[in-house]
């Protein structure tokens, strides 16, 4: 059994299939054009695929490549009969139709369950097929730095005459394929992970995103523990129109502030349309000179932007709630209205308690992770069997309205105390270091109250812009010596620091904008080159200048844009007073530079036109990568660093503000 990551290029008159060996260095190329026939060899790789058990490794390919692949084992014989021209035009024509049905929101002609190749789908996997993370291979080739993130130069109504045309398909045909094996090879765990599961279960789960994970083992113990077959379970829904949010918020919820009682009466005597949800109520609490803002998803707030440090006797507290919104259905005895409130919190707990016994490195302990969080998330989806826009409305109202009692119980019992953060599931606070028992104490009363455990660490240092990004630097922590020298090469920008024989390690935890390591593919890693040094600025006091005089990695300058809606990009250059535009692809990669043109979106619809990068800024697109010296690159590094200064003079400035409002 030989396993394949391949893809196909479907033009009107041309098709061609590339597969690579998922392990060897062996690719097989078919092309089917009147200039070149391998339609008969493909027809035979592909039955020899089906009868020695292969799988087919692929982006998108359960909803494109494997419907043509399977069009092509069922029609071989009758396909092989007719001449090149006829047979690329028909697998043209499936292409389209597959493409029409997907583009309506379909499903495709062939269930996963019906396809006679076995499907390994890195898109389904990885949930990039999900409105938030929705990500194009190109877009992927931009977050992994490949070298080639180029559109295929032939729009595929080209009527292809010539072999040099047939290369380029080829050729980049090539590179989509070996772009897809190493997101194969970076998803390496996740399908180990899978493979586990759907040995263990009996369950396909191997193109499986998380949620489709908690959903179906979910499922699979649900219906084992209640005695309902899959299919009926699956059928069974709560659907309402309006809920009455002053029925469900638990009684031990009190304030003693006036702002706490307003956003809790608000809450009271809220009615909320289930079919208008998003946006369906926003309300903001001001305490201590900090906003916190309220909603039907968590609560938000935080302190001025600024720099605050555990120093002059104070000390910084972070705590979080352990599992908040599993544990929240589990102590209070919620559930989906139709599934009995006893088994489903007996099986919810049972998730929870059996993780907190698996080590971290087991798999196990992962699936269990995704299963307790995505089972809320999944409570809101009509097409989830949890669905019950109640029960979610029950977990994160009380949510809300729990933590924001820890808020109120920490600051008015703790002299001298600082809120810098509340978010979702746990706050920061600054705070006398000789109230740390009192602090410790009333959060003890808080859980007592609750049922819910809280888990506390110190930071050294917050770095804040705003609720969604930060930089929080953790006290040290002691390490072996073997332990220390391995992590200074797995994370070699946090503070390692070493005492008369003690090794120490400084961790950081980056959010939002200053996030630069570790980030998910589908995220945008535009211009790391400013987070990072940012982060060096901040935490190892090193100068801006001097950072980025020592980053000479071309790919931390790239950034990365995309296509949305009516918009289009355009390249606009200038050259002897004439203007000179060249139309680019739907994911663009380029970087600021000293000389170059002005990258323009361009709205299709109306014909409006926006700098990509306003003002003086010049940019070279960057598709292609090439090696060069750095001179030869050409980067414009007064736009990296005005980038830099302005967020640390939007930090720095503030802070001397907030330092006199809190203080």
């Amino acid at each position: 059994m030989a396993n394949w990551v391949m893809d196909y290029e479907t033009l009107i008159n041309c098709f061609v299939a590339v597969f690579t060996h998922f392990k060897e260095d062996q690719t097989k190329v078919f092309v089917v054009h009147k200039l070149r026939n391998d339609f008969s060899e493909l027809h035979k790789f592909l039955l020899d695929n089906k009868f020695d058990e292969s799988w087919h490794v692929s982006f998108n390919g359960i909803g494109f490549d494997s419907q043509i692949t399977e069009y092509i084992l069922r029609e071989g014989d009758e396909l092989a009969g007719k001449d090149p021209e006829e047979i690329s035009h028909l697998l043209y024509l499936k292409a389209q139709e597959t493409i029409e049905r997907s583009n309506a929101g379909e499903f495709p002609e062939f269930s996963e369950r019906d396809l006679s190749i076995k499907q390994l789908d890195v898109f389904k996997l990885n949930h990039w097929d999900n409105n938030a993370k929705r990500s194009s291979l190109k877009w992927i080739q931009f977050s992994m730095d490949w070298h080639n993130v180029r559109d295929m130069p032939i729009h595929h109504s080209t009527f292809i005459t010539t072999q040099d045309q047939i290369k380029t398909i080829i050729s980049y045909c090539i590179n989509d394929v070996a772009s897809t094996k190493q997101i194969m090879m970076l998803s390496k765990e996740q399908i180990m992970l899978r493979k586990a599961l759907t040995n263990e279960y009996g369950i396909n789960l191997y193109s499986a995103s998380e949620p489709r994970i908690s959903k179906e083992l979910f499922l699979h113990f649900l219906s084992g523990k209640l005695g309902i077959k899959k299919y009926d379970l699956k059928q069974m829904r709560t659907i309402r129109q309006e809920i009455n949010v002053g029925e469900i918020i638990l009684p031990y919820v009190k304030f003693n502030r006036k702002e706490f009682n307003n956003i809790h009466e608000k809450f009271k005597t809220l009615v909320i349309d289930t079919n208008n949800t998003k946006g369906g109520f926003k309300y903001s609490v001001t305490h201590k000179g900090v906003k916190t803002d309220f909603g039907l998803g968590g609560v938000h707030g935080a302190t001025k932007a600024g720099v605050y440090e555990a120093k002059d006797g104070m000390i910084i507290m972070t705590s979080d709630v352990t599992s908040f919104y599993p544990n929240l259905a589990i102590r209070n005895g919620w559930s989906p209205a139709h599934i009995p409130k006893h088994e489903f919190c007996e099986q919810y707990e049972w998730f929870f308690e059996e993780r907190k016994k698996i080590p971290k490195k087991d798999p196990k302990n992962y699936v269990y992770k995704i299963i307790l969080n995505s089972t809320y998330g999944l409570s809101n989806d009509e097409n989830s069997f949890l669905y019950d826009p109640e029960f979610t409305m029950r977990i994160t109202i009380n949510g809300q309205l729990s933590l924001t009692m820890l808020y109120e119980m920490l600051s008015d019992g703790i002299p001298g105390s600082v809120p810098l953060m509340q978010n979702t599931d746990g706050l920061e606070m600054l705070i006398p270091a000789q109230y740390k028992d009192t602090y410790l104490e009333i959060c003890a009363k808080w859980e007592e109250m609750t049922m819910l455990q809280l888990e506390h660490d110190q930071y050294k240092k917050m770095i804040i812009g705003d609720v969604n990004n930060y930089i929080a630097v953790l006290n040290d922590k002691e390490l072996s010596k073997e332990d220390w020298e391995a992590a200074k090469k797995k994370s070699p920008h946090y503070v390692f620091t070493e005492n008369n024989g003690k090794y120490f390690m400084n961790a950081t935890k980056c959010k939002g904008r200053f996030e630069f390591t570790d980030l998910a593919l589908h995220k945008n890693k535009s211009a790391l080159i400013i987070p990072k040094t940012i982060y060096y600025y901040f935490v190892h006091d090193q100068v801006p200048e001097q950072y980025i005089q020592n980053n000479r990695n071309i790919f931390d300058y790239v950034k990365g844009v995309k296509k949305k809606g009516d918009w289009v990009f355009m390249e606009t250059c200038f050259a002897k007073g004439e203007r000179h535009n060249r139309d680019l692809q739907a994911v663009v990669r380029y970087y600021v530079s000293n000389k170059g043109c002005k990258i323009i979106k361009v709205n299709k619809a109306d014909g409006r036109e926006i700098q990509v990068e306003s003002g003086r800024w010049l940019q070279t697109e960057f598709n292609l990568y090439e090696i060069k010296s750095w001179k030869q690159y050409d980067i414009n590094d007064d736009y990296y660093l005005e980038q830099v200064y302005k967020e640390i003079e939007n930090i720095s400035k503030k802070k001397e503000q907030s330092q006199l409002t809190l203080f």
